[in-house]
């Protein structure tokens, strides 16, 4: 039976090296591992020109070349016969390559070092099967394979949604019937800083508040370049958030960071950016414990609920912002109870309810705001109108993300069982209840 290259997927998932042999213009031989070799279409592949001046020199002298090439997945091999047509070093599919590698590089405290100059295109003439004296078994796939029937399924459901929380909620319950038991939801704006974490599911900890910058590992670097990443055998390179540290985790009060949810050993990652109108709305990040555990059909599945849940997320802060509550109710009556100390701290934004650190930033803002009108005011309800009127907060113009922002600060409020809660209390809407008398030891300016 003929081999096709699209029968050959699990080869060009980087979990084996391949091995590429060459000749110069007098013959002589010579044979260069690859770290990656990128399917392109029915008929072409393509290696990254970045290391092997031998090669290239070869190549170029001699455009025949053999590659031998292993499935990661089984161990099966398998010999290609192949010209080469083209070198590019620009371009969608050039793009693709160099985000590969961006990601790979960043997750190996390389990131901006590993630059890629170019991509070698060949046309394959001819495939054939590599004979071995071993078994080559299929090994267990680690995430159950979607289907776009359920794919839309999914999709659908959160099109459904009514508000920015029921719209993550079924984004990250889609996740899960797909086939994705581990999955981060980041959302923010990458004109002002980082990704931050909304929501995520599979993990000890939630990690709401934990942040990444853009181009930092895979998460990163799907939100900087606006494409999907994918990583199928993590022993090769050094998990993504490693940098952060398990410091972090455990002192958040005096370094002001959240760690990000992660598995320790994972082998598989992957991350999709949302966008909606060509607007990078935030990423959603997938892992496994197994190698190559997300193939194609994954990928395009993720895809498919990504951007639907971008839409989704899009449109609920538009009619938000637009939504015209009922009349807001004053709390009535002297606060009592016990003495809540809060604390904002003007140069990062930061904000500690009983020496617990809480969020900073455009969310620690909100929160300060919102306890000042409470206790000058007796105010205990707010308006996305209002608070985007407010001059004081800083908010920008457009694209301010405000219902993402308060969905952030009421779920880590909540994580934190602090005796201030934000609840939601209708479209375009939040209602602060507070157990106790807060002592404010901050001013906004």
């Amino acid at each position: 039976m003929m081999i096709r290259l699209r029968d050959l997927d699990d080869c060009f998932e980087g979990v084996i090296p391949s091995i590429i042999a060459t000749a110069a213009a007098d013959g002589t031989p010579n044979i260069s591992y690859l770290s990656h070799v990128a399917l392109v279409d029915d008929d072409h592949i393509a290696i990254s020109n970045q290391f092997f001046a031998k090669t290239a020199a070869n190549i170029r002298a001699n455009p025949h070349v053999s590659l031998q090439l292993v499935n990661g997945r089984n161990g099966k091999q398998y010999r290609l016969d192949a010209t080469w047509v083209a070198s590019e070093d620009n371009g969608p599919f050039f793009a693709h390559v160099e985000n590969q590698l961006l990601a790979s590089s960043a997750q190996v405290g390389m990131a901006g070092v590993m630059r890629l100059r170019a991509i070698d295109i060949f046309r394959v003439d001819s495939i054939a099967a590599v004979p071995s004296p071993f078994s080559t078994e299929e090994a267990p796939v680690g995430a159950k394979v979607p289907d776009l029937e359920a794919a839309g399924r999914m999709a659908r459901a959160i099109a459904e949604q009514g508000d920015t929380e029921g719209a993550i909620s079924a984004l990250l319950v889609g996740c899960g019937e797909l086939g994705f038991d581990h999955a981060i939801l980041l959302l923010g704006d990458p004109a002002r800083g980082p990704l931050a974490t909304v929501a995520s599911r599979g993990y000890d900890r939630s990690g709401v508040g934990s942040e990444i910058a853009f181009g930092d590992g895979l998460i990163g670097t799907a939100a900087l370049t606006g494409r999907p990443v994918k990583v199928s055998d993590m022993s090769r390179i050094r998990r993504m958030g490693a940098a952060i540290g398990a410091a972090a985790a455990g002192d958040e009060n005096r370094t002001r960071t959240i760690a990000l949810p992660a598995l320790a050993d994972a082998m598989s990652q992957m991350a999709v950016p949302l966008r909606a109108q060509g607007t990078l709305l935030g990423v959603l990040f997938v892992e496994s414990r197994e190698r190559l555990a997300f193939g194609k059909n994954h990928e395009l599945a993720l895809e498919i609920i990504a951007a639907q849940g971008a839409l989704a997320l899009a449109l609920c802060e538009a009619l938000a912002s637009q939504a015209r509550p009922a009349k807001l109710r004053p709390v009535n009556g002297a606060v009592g109870g016990r003495v809540i100390q809060v604390a904002h701290h003007a140069f990062d934004d930061s904000v500690f309810v009983d020496n617990l650190y809480v969020l900073k930033g455009v969310a620690g803002r909100l929160l300060a705001y919102m306890l000042d009108l409470y206790v000058s005011e007796g105010r205990s309800e707010f308006t996305n109108r209002e608070i985007r009127a407010a001059a004081n907060l800083r908010l920008p113009e457009i694209k301010d993300n405000l219902e993402t922002r308060l969905l952030l600060l009421r779920r880590r409020m909540d994580e934190r069982n602090l005796p201030i809660r934000l609840i939601h209390a209708g479209r375009g809407q939040v209602r602060l209840l507070v157990n106790g008398t807060p002592d404010l030891q901050f001013n906004i300016k």
